[in-house]
């Protein structure tokens, strides 16, 4: 087999060919001419930034014939004899493979020993984060110090899984996601040389699908040479990546934003029976409208959009589309995200955000000010209507002639630390109860927080150790996990169901209750509600029974006695 793939026939050889990582090739080259090279580095990033090929190229460049210099020469015997792997001294190793304790006590004998073919002897250890404790401990010590001859480069995706003891002793770089208009250049280069005809919105497609990482552009930019025939357009990458054109992206964003329900249902259905992934659709919708948002809130910020390319099309978009109405439709997608995860129909859940996008969010904001308008219209007729009773049943404090305002009845002492728990009215709750009611609140719960913290935060410090744990059309079970907290945030009772009522649309009055206690009522409940089904379903067979119906007849049910 002759052909090789694009990304290796196109690896970087030179510093100047790592795409994106100035701040690291700059800061390694420097180290070299002036001789001050660390003896063990840590390169760490997302896949595909150039982490493994740079340390190739350090390898090269301060083992070169030339040294020192700021680029491998690539021709004398020890670049060619590093490049090809022919070179023992320079030593790659896979750490997914070979993480164990053996294998680095190996590495460990063998570091003492001299380079036989170059002057350093160069270990570069590529998803260093699969290690082992103990293969970690092992390495520790040679780590630290090692022999003059030997330099360590230490390649991950995961760097927060490396102990930190290891982490100290290296010089650490971070290489980043190399941008779209790099990866575009690097593969116009690339198609240039290989004399392959590309068009600039496939490049830029194929960049937007690889999010960063040049070796899967050119892996995906590969697969689309072979589909295409005679010159790789758009559509050939959209097929191949299984993304979605940012017109269709356009078309179904003013569709929902105009609300037009079918119109935007009738292209989600297109994409998807043309092949589109759905959770792939999802992520470049919410990316999109992303980006529309950022240009919207900063223009200037163009170069850091990710999904969007500057068309005509997409500043017209931008200038018609409301920003809060974004941010609630990208809340509503990222939800359907988290629930495509788990289906095998991803369609319904696209269709009820779609559904909920169009016909919800854009009346959102007048909604939640009605809503705040009828809570604050209810709480002012039941005041008034206790003003009128005060009004006509003045109270009289015994020993005065003329009625006075007596001081307002205050409730017995409650003590903090002994919280009295409304058992009844919480089984009426249960006994009314339903998921969907839980659902909503829950689905709420972490905006409410926010929203109860910025406007009360001794309100939202009784409530932060609360979970929301039964509902009704009227009710709400919090339950707490100190009991203190049940007391304290009744003392907060207004505030609390207040805001909700805002954010749920309707009043719902808490109930607080230790978590321990919420545990014991719910199985309780949950035995008796069990034990009447059982009792039913006995009757519902006895009464089945011939038998059993003939000797009801004869004796009545005060005399009958049924036995097993």
């Amino acid at each position: 087999m002759s052909y090789q793939a694009l990304y290796r026939v196109w690896r970087p050889r030179s510093f100047n060919d790592v795409v994106g990582q100035t701040h690291i090739t700059r800061t390694l080259q420097n180290a070299i001419m002036q001789e001050k090279f660390s003896h063990a580095y840590l390169f760490s990033g997302p896949r595909g930034t150039g982490k493994t090929s740079a340390a190739k190229i350090f390898a090269k460049t301060i083992n070169c014939e030339k040294a020192p210099v700021l680029e491998p020469c690539n021709e004398c015997s020890a670049c060619l004899g590093i490049q090809d792997g022919s070179i023992s001294d320079v030593i790659e190793i896979d750490a997914a493979s070979n993480n164990g304790v053996e294998q680095i006590r190996d590495i460990r004998d063998k570091v003492k020993y001299a380079p036989s073919a170059v002057t350093y002897k160069v270990y570069i250890i590529d998803e260093v984060h699969m290690l082992s404790i103990g293969a970690f401990n092992a390495l520790l010590k040679t780590l630290e110090e090692p022999p003059k001859h030997v330099i360590f480069i230490l390649a991950t995706t995961e760097p927060h899984k490396i102990p930190l003891t290891i982490i100290s002793r290296c010089q650490r770089f971070d290489f980043k996601r190399i941008s779209q208009v790099s990866m575009v250049e690097r593969m116009q280069t690339i198609v240039g040389a290989e004399n392959v005809a590309v068009t600039k919105e496939a490049l830029e497609a194929v960049a937007l699908a690889a999010e960063g990482g040049m070796r899967d552009a050119l892996s995906l930019l590969d697969q689309a040479i072979s589909y295409s025939d005679d010159q790789v357009e758009l559509e050939d990458v959209l097929t191949v990546t299984g993304s979605v054109s940012q017109g269709l992206l356009t078309e179904i964003t003013k569709a929902l934003y105009q609300k037009d329900i079918q119109q935007a249902l009738i292209k989600v259905d297109d994409l998807i029976q043309a092949g589109k992934d759905p959770g792939r659709f999802v992520f470049d919708l919410i990316y999109y409208l992303r980006d529309i948002l950022l240009y919207k809130s900063a223009p200037q910020l163009e170069n850091n959009l990710e999904r969007a390319i500057m068309t005509d099309a997409f500043k017209e978009l931008t200038e018609e589309v409301d920003a809060e109405w974004i941010q609630r439709a990208i809340s509503e997608l990222n939800q359907c995200q988290q629930e495509i995860r788990w289906t095998n129909s991803p369609k319904v859940f696209i269709e009820i955000a779609v559904l909920k996008i169009a016909d919800q969010v854009s009346n959102t904001v007048n909604n939640e000010q009605n809503s705040v308008i009828d809570v604050l219209t209810r709480k002012l007729e039941h005041l008034e209507k206790e003003l009128t009773s005060i009004k006509q049943n003045p109270p009289v404090v015994q020993g005065s002639g003329q009625p006075q305002q007596a001081a307002p009845k205050r409730s017995a002492a409650r003590s903090k630390n002994s919280y009295k728990i409304p058992y009844e009215r919480i089984r009426q709750v249960l006994s009314e109860a339903s998921k969907q009611d839980l659902k909503n609140v829950q689905a709420i719960w972490a905006n409410f927080m926010d929203a109860l913290k910025k406007r009360n935060a001794p309100a939202h410090a009784t409530v932060q150790n609360s979970k929301p744990s039964a509902a009704s059309d009227k009710a709400l079970v919090l339950a707490f996990k100190y009991e203190i907290h049940c007391s304290l945030a009744l003392d907060h009772k207004q505030t609390i169901e207040l805001l909700l009522a805002e954010m749920l649309g309707k009043e719902l009055s808490i109930i607080p209750i230790p978590n321990n206690d919420w545990q014991e009522l719910r199985e309780e409940f949950i035995r008796k509600q069990k034990s009447q089904e059982d009792d039913e379903e006995s009757k519902d067979s006895q009464q089945d029974d011939p038998l059993v119906a003939e000797a009801r007849k004869l004796v009545g049910d005060e005399l009958l006695e049924i036995r097993e």
